[in-house]
């Protein structure tokens, strides 16, 4: 597929696709309007994808054609029968297709130079054009390696807690090291010199990837996640600077910065900077002490009866959904609660943590799925004070967003992350499945032990359910 000259008409129509794939961002960020961010995003990758057939001569049609067929039956079968709940490891494994594809790109580049119009005078690559494509490989290959992990652990194919190699600070930073090393070496090299140098820095970068997430626990996700999504842009802009695609550069810049501001976002909502974040290893291990002091402390616990007769009673709930609620895929269940409540005269709105999950969002995705209405969806910011005027404060499946050692314990690894006042509302209901587990920081939760805290230690769902049929009655 040769290149052709760009006209006016084709660089416009690459600044038209740009601007839908703004829009696209900006109806992505809210729940209201992301029917028609996506719409505005399948508008510009239509644009941006005829605009690039048309701009070259395309050597084989048929094989085109059959790839762009193949690809959207694929999507279209996942995109039907992928379950809410499986969004995070999907949104992983696309970011592994970015990267693997960077990669590809910059090999396919380094093979056959002449058909991407980066040769110099003397018929070797061109020394900018080198800097692309081992930026693009090295972004790719770290991508593709890391979203693999990433998925393994979102889908349980691996065990989700952090796996802290020896000194693998060091190992992190050598290899980056030798990676941007072997850049600079391709870049001055002379041609017949090239091959092994990229081969290495191809290798590296995969095993850099895969080394940067290993050590990340589950519940530290929803950061990884955006920053994979971050790298994956960043990969695709320089694809498109290796394929001369200006709709590229431009997508790829926008979904890069926009996912490194979330990581720092994210990162700000945890209290943590993001190197720690990256460096892993957080809630590796469940205090000692911590554990005895869930053993001595008493608790209160009660069945689906009590928590229907209180809740009735109830003014005004507040509902915070954590992971837990995604495990045991309770959101149906919850929004039929939400509505037997609502008939009764009960007001009941949701409360989002920006961290809950494992993937930006991911609480928001759940509640969509199951029809609960934006309109009782807060964030932290907006609803933490509240919880002083409520009657009912309903956690299910969260643990360190709703820990107060969070705001009194200096000594805490989750100190001063922003959390929910649970501890201000007047009763707390606490789903669990036993008294026996920690959250991912590994510290106890004085909330559990509170007078006004009962424990309803079941299934998620099974106990939602049984609520439901309590309040039905």
């Amino acid at each position: 597929m040769a290149h052709l000259a760009l006209s006016p008409w084709v660089a416009f129509a690459y600044l038209v696709a740009g601007v839908f794939f703004i829009l696209a961002l900006r109806g992505l960020s809210s729940p209201e309007t992301s029917r028609k961010g996506n719409r505005y995003g399948m508008v510009g990758m239509a644009i941006a994808v005829i605009t690039t057939l048309i701009t070259h001569q395309i050597a084989n049609i048929v094989e085109i054609g059959v790839a762009i067929l193949i690809g959207a039956l694929i999507g279209v079968t996942i995109a039907r029968r992928i379950a809410m709940t499986a969004m995070p490891e999907l949104v992983a494994a696309f970011h592994s297709l970015v990267g693997l594809a960077a990669v590809l790109v910059g090999w396919a580049a380094y093979l056959s130079p002449e058909a991407f119009g980066i040769l110099d005078a003397d018929g070797g690559i061109n020394t900018v054009s080198k800097i692309e494509m081992a930026l693009g490989i090295a972004i790719g290959a770290i991508t593709f390696s890391g979203s693999v992990i990433a998925f393994a652990k979102l889908s349980g194919r691996m065990k989700g807690s952090p796996i802290l190699l020896p000194a693998r600070h060091v190992i992190n930073l050598g290899t980056l090291a030798a990676i941007i090393v072997l850049t600079v070496l391709f870049a001055m090299a002379a041609p017949e010199a090239t091959l092994p140098l990229i081969v290495a820095l191809t290798v590296l970068a995969f095993v850099i990837g895969f080394l940067l997430i290993i050590p990340i626990g589950g519940a530290d996700m929803p950061v990884v996640v955006s920053m994979l999504n971050s790298y994956s842009g960043w990969a695709a802009a320089a694809m498109g600077f290796t394929l001369h695609n200006t709709a590229m550069i431009i997508t790829g810049a926008l979904v890069g910065a926009s996912g490194a501001i979330l990581s720092y976002i994210m990162c700000r909502a945890m209290n943590r900077q993001f190197l720690a974040v990256i460096a892993g290893g957080f809630g590796a291990e469940a205090s000692g002490p911590a554990r005895e002091a869930r053993e001595q402390r008493p608790y209160k616990q009660g069945s689906a009866d009590d928590a229907a007769f209180m809740l009735k009673q109830a003014d005004k709930v507040i509902v915070i959904p954590g992971y837990g609620m995604a495990v045991a895929q309770a959101q149906h269940a919850l929004r039929e609660m939400t509505d037997l409540l609502e008939e009764q005269g009960v007001e009941v709105k949701f409360a989002i943590h920006p961290v809950a999950g494992r993937m930006p969002g991911h609480m928001n995705v759940l509640l969509a799925e199951a029809s609960v209405d934006y309109d009782k969806v807060f964030e932290l910011e907006d609803i933490n004070s509240e919880f002083a005027q409520c009657d009912v404060a309903f956690i299910i499946g969260a643990n360190d967003v709703v820990n107060p050692a969070a705001k009194t314990d200096k000594s805490s690894p989750i100190y001063g992350m922003p959390v929910f006042d649970v501890d201000k509302a007047r009763q707390v209901f606490f789903i669990k499945r036993s008294m026996g587990g920690v959250g991912y920081a590994g510290v106890d939760n004085d909330v559990f032990y509170m007078d006004q805290t009962m424990m309803l230690l079941a299934d998620a769902k099974k106990m939602v359910e049984e609520i439901n049929k309590a309040l039905a009655d």
